[in-house]
């Protein structure tokens, strides 16, 4: 069964880093992107860092200079360092991976980590 554990959240004073990681288990065949989500109460999830397999990266508007993913396909981790946090930070972040499960099939899959905390309040 594949799986996303993710560790690293906790609290943390305006202005400081945290680093988000996540480790996906199981057998894959390939992994295609890998992302960070969050969600804050009362809001919808919203896509905090995408990278996909060749590398190339897109933020949310509002971490763009502060956040910075990266991602080591061979051991299958995502990395989500976040400096300069603000309270607006907030969430509960997710970690996600879509990926083929066989050569034989071309679908891609789609999991989900359990979340973890990140407050950002002094």
């Amino acid at each position: 069964q594949v799986q996303l554990v993710e560790s690293g959240g906790g609290l943390v004073q305006p202005g400081g880093s945290l680093r988000l990681s996540c480790v996906l288990s199981g057998s894959t065949f390939n992994i295609n992107n890998m992302a960070w989500y969050r969600q804050a109460p009362g809001k919808e999830r919203e896509l905090v860092a995408l990278i996909g397999p060749g590398g190339d990266t897109n933020y949310e508007e509002s971490v763009k200079g502060r956040f910075a993913i990266s991602r080591v396909t061979k051991k299958k981790t995502v990395t989500l360092q976040m400096n300069s946090l603000k309270p607006e930070d907030t969430a509960v972040y997710y970690c996600y991976a879509d990926y083929r499960s066989s050569y034989y099939d071309d679908r891609y899959l789609e999991v989900w980590g359990q979340g973890t905390l990140v407050t950002v309040s002094s």
